[in-house]
């Protein structure tokens, strides 16, 4: 097996981490290692093409023998010079790649975000994929809940997870968020998936009016990364360039954030 990646501060990240996300979402109580260890090898049965989304992403029955869990399987690698979704803008040097699931969930951990499912870079019949773990225990879709006009009992919680994603999606700038890639378990946790379309080129905040608050963790979290933690966790995933970008976003976001707390105080802030 691939050893990880994340230096010895990131593992120790994951491993504080693993208990709940594994008990939250109600997969078994594995490890990061194990996790990380039945995603690289676990063999992969029963392919059934996603519905939804347009990447022709494939949802895939993983086995190790003692465990049997869904996998979700992203080998979209798509480059253009210019693209223009319905309704949208032109945007230049257009990336669409599965490279960047797995960036998202690593960059969730070096922030301490436990809403990412873990995703793999694994080949799959030869070609180079994403093998992200199925989120357990989905009640509904984002969609689904404004559809529903459902709300989860605690609303502060609840907006507490929206602001997370917010200023999530400023950092690897990932303007494809939409209400059917964002997910609720049963117990009301917010899981972001699918980000084959982050990690733009922009270096700017898209949606500043949005970015009113921010968990007070996920704020440290931000002024701690460094170009080393980011290399030593995505020099396989994100180019020099890439990663650069992501600490140029993360300096404006801190910047948004300390000026709205020199202007209104703590009250920013979310624990």
């Amino acid at each position: 097996m691939r050893k990880p990646r994340f230096p010895l501060t990131v593992v120790l990240a994951l491993l504080c981490l693993a208990a709940p996300l594994a008990q939250e979402a109600g997969a078994p109580p594995l490890s990061p290692e194990a996790m990380e260890e039945f995603l690289l090898n676990a063999e992969l049965s029963d392919f059934d093409r996603v519905d939804v989304g347009v990447t022709g992403s494939r949802r895939a029955s993983a086995s190790d023998g003692r465990l049997t869990h869904d996998v979700h399987i992203q080998t979209v690698d798509i480059q253009r010079d210019t693209f223009a979704a319905a309704g949208a803008r032109v945007e230049i040097n257009f990336r669409d790649s599965y490279r960047f699931n797995i960036a998202a969930y690593r960059l969730a951990v070096l922030l301490g975000m436990d809403n990412v499912p873990m995703s793999v870079l694994r080949r799959i019949n030869g070609e180079p994929a994403a093998v992200t773990w199925w989120v357990d225990d989905v009640a509904m879709s984002e969609r689904d809940r404004i559809e529903q006009r459902a709300f989860p009992p605690d609303p502060q919680v609840a907006y507490s997870q929206f602001y997370a994603m917010y200023a999530f999606d400023e950092l690897i700038q990932n303007r494809d968020r939409n209400p059917g890639n964002s997910l609720w378990t049963t117990d009301w946790k917010l899981w972001l998936i699918d980000h084959t379309r982050a990690f733009r080129p922009d270096v700017e905040i898209s949606k500043p009016e949005r970015l009113t608050r921010i968990g007070r963790s996920l704020l440290e979290g931000m002024r701690a990364l460094t170009p080393e933690l980011l290399e030593e966790a995505m020099d396989d995933i994100l180019s020099r360039q890439e990663r650069e970008r992501v600490l140029a976003r993360r300096d404006l976001l801190v910047e948004h954030f300390d000026a709205r707390i020199s202007r209104i105080g703590d009250a920013v802030l979310v624990d």
